[in-house]
């Protein structure tokens, strides 16, 4: 059951990856369609992280998450914040050592939802951090030549957060590993 409700949520993804592309074409002139609704940010981040637990899993890794937003409610795009969480913690999979794991936290501060997902991967250069959110922009990694992709990753999270008039940043060191942290209104400061 387990699996099969992971190749359905896979395959609900793929579609939307397509739209994606798309979508990051026309970015450059204007805001994303969002289909804003009320979501529990909990319960999203709760369905991501049951996706993933595999594929973590078969890199001798885990997943603990804190979510601990009493208010978790947000007005928000599920199918694109989905996205957002599935992008970062696919990175954080790419990127981390072996046998290590991934955290992944809700809070409130100040009127917002917070969400932090962070790795204990290779991390990245004070010089790169400031890049990473541009459009085709790679760190380059030397030797991991099975990371694939052409670095439109963090500029649609970038770009899907902002549109959610939210803002995201990422703190990382060199080998010691890298955390995102979004912060998003709630429901009610909408």
């Amino acid at each position: 059951q387990h699996i099969s409700g992971v190749i359905n949520d896979e395959t609900k993804r793929l579609r939307f990856q397509v739209e994606k592309v798309l979508q990051m074409s026309m970015f450059d002139r204007q805001k994303a369609t969002l289909k804003m609704k009320e979501i529990d940010a909990n319960e999203l981040i709760s369905g991501v992280i049951n996706t993933f637990a595999l594929k973590v899993e078969r890199y001798n890794g885990k997943i603990t998450s804190n979510l601990e937003a009493a208010d978790p409610v947000i007005f928000a795009d599920e199918m694109h914040l989905t996205n957002v969480i599935f992008n970062l913690m696919d990175n954080a999979v790419k990127y981390k050592k072996a046998e290590e794991d991934l955290e992944l936290k809700t809070w409130n501060e100040s009127g917002k939802l917070m969400i932090s997902i962070q790795d204990n991967g290779i991390g990245i250069k004070k010089e790169n951090l400031k890049k990473i959110f541009e459009k085709f922009y790679r760190v380059h990694t030397g030797n991991l030549h099975d990371v694939k992709g052409f670095g439109l990753g963090l500029a649609y999270v970038k770009k899907i957060i902002t549109d959610h008039k939210g803002t995201i940043r990422a703190e990382s060191d060199l080998n010691v590993g890298t955390k995102f942290i979004i912060a998003l209104p709630l429901l009610k400061n909408n």
